[in-house]
Parts: structure tokens; sequence; C-alpha cells
């Protein structure tokens, strides 16, 4: 069989609240994605819908997208591994046109997390753990992600300031980034006044400027076959690599907590599907859903060397014009997380990115890109691979 291009890429803007329905924010994704593709729904063969459906009041919300989408009477699926959805709905509509079973596939991402009050939402994330052994005891997303942190710097010396370092970049970019719910540029010494938010603590070591605000928003990728894709756009960018693994869900089953074996796992099996090393990669989206998830992607995916990506945030090697830049779109951090939405943006970021076409923020003629998407506390790693040729 011959390659899997996107064709089109799509993204509403992140809000902290949307007043419209689920479908009408998946249309605002699919209406971009469907504009820049330049096709019409009967050029669609199927739909694969992904969120995490414990946010949702709309049960089966593929079905009613599909209908409002025009998207019926083709078949839709529905994909779920938390915050990572959206990717694993993009391996899914690879593995469909890879197979010859269809032509061109979309995948559309979205979440209202506004719908759900920020106990709710809280409650809810803790049920991403172990209903049995874990979250009873009142685990939350950030209570997991100190963890990690405070593993990293008993570990290998990491500081509050590195962390900072990692959300300062963020919010440079953020005001660049049309689609970013946060466009505040920060300061590195906001960190240390008491009386900033920023500064204050959540989880300890981890402080209000270390993680990452729900958000709603939508995505939509179009993927197609090698023959169509060429036919249908000027220029696909191709999927090159795909890789996916899963860790223990409970903490005290993994083997470290400095680090996440899952997107280690994944990182591997989307090098080698791809022919590539880490330093060819040109460009990078990870998973910052807090400070201390990027610094942790930078070593899991090679970057650097366990123990040292702080020096790339140190140096700046991981801004826009450093030797790997990342999140140059202002990451989770700027943009907000609406968990099913979230893997479809950072492709699209990558997707603009590879066909030169990310405005303000462009790397300068990257070839090869990178997007690190993670469900849950670790729970689910993501690796793709993206390319020009």
């Amino acid at each position: 069989m011959g390659k899997v291009g996107i064709i089109g890429v799509g993204q509403s803007q992140f809000v902290r609240t949307y007043s419209g329905s689920v479908r009408e924010l998946a249309f605002e994704g699919f209406a971009e994605a469907m504009a820049d593709a330049r096709i019409s729904t009967t050029d669609i063969d199927a739909t694969v819908v992904c969120s995490a459906p414990e946010y949702d009041k709309q049960r089966s919300p593929s079905g009613v997208i599909a209908e409002y989408l025009g998207l019926n009477p083709q078949p839709t699926f529905y994909a779920e591994t938390l915050c990572s959805s959206s990717s694993t709905g993009l391996k899914l509509a690879y593995s469909l046109v890879k197979s010859g079973l269809h032509d061109v596939v979309m995948v559309i991402g979205f979440q209202i997390m506004s719908q759900l009050s920020s106990e709710e939402s809280q409650e809810r994330m803790g049920r991403g753990a172990d209903i049995q052994w874990e979250s009873p005891f009142g685990t939350m997303m950030p209570a997991y992600y100190a963890m990690h942190a405070q593993a990293h710097m008993d570990q290998y010396g990491t500081t509050l300031e590195d962390l900072a370092l990692i959300r300062v970049k963020a919010s440079s970019y953020g005001p660049l980034n049309e689609k970013a719910m946060i466009k505040k540029q920060l300061k590195l010494e906001m960190f240390s006044d008491p009386e900033n938010f920023l500064s204050g603590p959540v989880a300890s070591p981890l402080r209000g400027g270390d993680c990452c605000a729900n958000a709603d928003g939508s995505s939509c990728i179009i993927v197609a076959s090698e023959e169509k894709a060429k036919a249908m756009c000027e220029k696909p960018v191709w999927i090159k690599g795909l890789g996916a693994a899963t860790a223990p869900v409970n903490m005290a089953g993994r083997s470290r907590l400095s680090g996440l074996d899952a997107a280690e796992a994944a990182a591997r099996q989307a090098y080698e599907m791809a022919g590539i090393t880490a330093k060819d990669v040109d460009v990078a989206e990870v998973h910052d859903c807090f400070t201390i998830a990027e610094l942790m992607a930078y070593e899991n995916l090679g970057f650097a060397k366990p123990g040292e990506g702080v020096a790339l945030i140190r140096n700046r090697e991981t801004y826009k014009e450093g030797s790997i830049p990342v999140n140059v779109d202002g990451g989770l951090l700027s943009k907000g997380h609406p968990i099913g939405a979230t893997g479809g943006s950072q492709i699209r970021t990558i997707v603009l990115q590879l066909r030169g076409e990310a405005g303000e923020i462009q790397v300068k003629d990257p070839a090869i890109g990178l997007v690190h998407n993670i469900g849950g506390v670790g729970l689910y790693g993501n690796v793709t691979i993206l390319g020009r040729d």
C-alpha cells in the first residue's frame, strides 16, 4: 500500500466558555479543515470522532456530530484515550486508509469542559486513575504531576525556576497564536511574587503557573490515501511514523516517576517506523499539561538525556530559533486544553509548520515534525511523526 497523507487541518478558537452545542463547536474545526482541503462532504468516506465521554452531556456525540456536519450515511467511529483521544483517532484513520478500506477519513476532536463546574471536572479527572486503589484518596491531575516534578527534582536537581522558564517560553508564543486562549506574556519574576497567582501553590512543588487551563474547543484532521492526497492537495503532509503505548494505571506499578515509560515506548516505535532518530526532528509539539510534562518530554523523546532536559530550556534551545523548537504555538499552557481536541490541534500546528504556513511562529524550513500527546497521567503515550516528503 502507498503512503497516507494529511490534506486538511482545522481548529476552533480555544476558549474558557463556549456558548453553543457540541455539534456547533465541532463545525468550527470541521469548516476550517474542509476549506483547507477544498473538498466536499461527499469526498469523506468515514469519520472518527474523539472526546473524553465523562465530560460530555451528549451520549454518543459522534452520531449528532456526523448528522450536523452532513456526514451521513458514511460510517462514524468513536475513539477515546483521555487527553490523547484525537491522536488515537489519527492512528485509527491512518489504519483505515492504509488497509484500503477507505480513501479519505476525517478525525474530529472536541470537548466542552465548561459544561461542568471546576469541582466536577477535577472529580472526573481523578477518576482517570484507578477508582478502587487511587482516586478515592483524593488524587487529581496536579497532584499526580507534582509527584513527577518532585521525583525529577530529587533525582536530577531540577529547580522551580527551570519549570517557570518553560511557562515563560509558552507565554511568549501564546500572543502570536490567534487560536490560543491565553495571550498574556509572562515574566520570570512573576513566579516569585507571593501576590501573583502564578507563584501560589497548587500541589507542591507545582504552582499556578505550572498548570495548563481547561478549555472548550474542536480540531479536525483529514487524511487520504497517496493517490487521493496527490490528486486533491498541492502540499500533502505525510504520516511517516506512529507510536502508541500504555503504562500501568496505578502509580505504584510504574518503574519510575521521573519520566513516562509510555512516551518513551511510543517514541521508539514512531522513530523506527519513520526510519529516523530524535536528531532528525526539526520541530515538535509536546503535551505540556504541566511544565514538568514538557521537561520530561524533552528526555522521553530523546532530545536530551535523562536529567539533562533543563539545559534545553535554560539555553533557549526549545525556542523557535533553537536547535529543537518545541511548542512554538504556545502549547497547552497558552492554548488551553480541550481534552478531545488537543491532539488534533498539535497535529494542525505541525502540518502548518511543514507546509511553511505557520506565520509568525514559523520555524525555518522544517522537513520533519513530531507530535507527543499523552492521555491521563502517562497512561497512554502517542507519538506521531510527519514529513514533507
